[in-house]
């Protein structure tokens, strides 16, 4: 999501980076319950939907040896796109081609971000993965802030992501096509934070995270029935993929759209640099691997790099009013 103002003398960057989400009127009701000025409500949605992503990531792990790293990701979004295409009941007519051309590029986004992702866990440490992978949204931070202090917070935290990068001896011995996996999935991660904000914007509620996800699923399916063959339908393997769509794919995404219509996008995209903390908690919990001493001081860098571009954002929303 955005830089908190679109000028009208910049238009070459407006339309590459989603400027500021208003009151999101298609869906008023929703966002207003997290929408007030200076409100930490979709801080906590981020954090929320980090939380949920990254543990839901461990039990896809418990599940690539029954159907691999294709096939968990086609049962994560054809299950999350059923499940919010029966809750959300979108509408298909009433938009025009460029929503439309919106929403397919988040579903793109969507099927690249997840393929990508779950190839490098597949090969390398879930924690070292969710660290390369945050380097995407950082550098989104970087290149649409306007303002030094993003910057200043977004070298903090990279100064915590190169830390945490020592988890498990460090990248130097990591499987080379599985950190080049986790760098693509990065990329593909800025590029979902840019066509979520679009998408929360120009479709009602969840509408077009659900038509998204359904493009997502259909671009995935084919992978999937490849590698996992009849595997897919195995109903521990269903209830299972259940679970990990629900954790990764419905509530994180649900939360995250709510949140960045209202979170600009330099402080969304730091706050994104909290995943490798909550991924090496997740993989502790779950997977079992342990945390150092050098892990736990980059979780702090982290922590307070997000904790002060969050309390320098929700200053600035404060003095929005006077100086209008």
């Amino acid at each position: 999501m955005p830089a908190p103002t679109s000028s009208p003398a910049t238009p070459a960057v407006a339309p590459a980076v989603p400027s500021a989400v208003p009151a999101a009127p298609a869906a008023p009701g929703r966002g207003s319950r997290f929408s007030g000025r200076g409100s930490l409500g979709p801080v906590a949605l981020v954090v929320s939907a980090g939380i949920s992503v990254q543990f839901g990531a461990a039990l896809a792990v418990l599940i690539m040896p029954r159907a691999g790293a294709a096939g968990v990701v086609t049962l994560r979004l054809a299950m999350a796109a059923l499940v919010l295409l029966l809750l959300c009941r979108p509408k298909v007519r009433g938009y025009t081609r460029a929503d439309w051309t919106t929403v397919v590029w988040f579903g793109v986004t969507m099927a690249g971000m997840n393929g990508l992702f779950y190839q490098a866990v597949d090969r390398i440490p879930l924690g070292p993965a969710v660290t390369l992978e945050v380097l995407g949204p950082l550098a989104l931070s970087v290149l649409v802030s306007r303002r030094l202090v993003n910057v200043l917070w977004a070298a903090l935290a990279l100064a915590g992501v190169v830390l945490l990068a020592g988890h498990g001896g460090g990248f130097g011995g990591l499987d080379p096509l599985g950190a080049a996996f986790a760098l693509g999935a990065g990329a593909m991660w800025a590029a979902y934070i840019v066509f979520s904000a679009r998408t929360g914007r120009r479709f009602p509620q969840a509408d077009g995270l659900a038509l998204a996800m359904a493009v997502a699923a259909v671009l995935s399916l084919p992978l999937g029935v490849v590698e996992a063959g009849s595997a897919l339908l195995a109903p521990s393997t269903v209830a299972l993929g259940a679970g990990v769509a629900v954790l990764s794919s419905v509530l994180p995404y649900t939360l995250e759209m709510l949140a960045l219509r209202r979170l600009p996008a330099p402080t969304f995209a730091i706050l994104m640099s909290l995943e490798p903390a909550i991924a090496a908690t997740a993989g502790f919990l779950v997977l079992h691997q342990g945390l150092s001493a050098l892990d736990a001081v980059a979780i702090a860098l982290v922590i307070a790099a997000s904790m002060g571009a969050v309390r320098a954002q929700t200053r600035r929303a404060e003095t929005l009013p006077a100086a209008s």
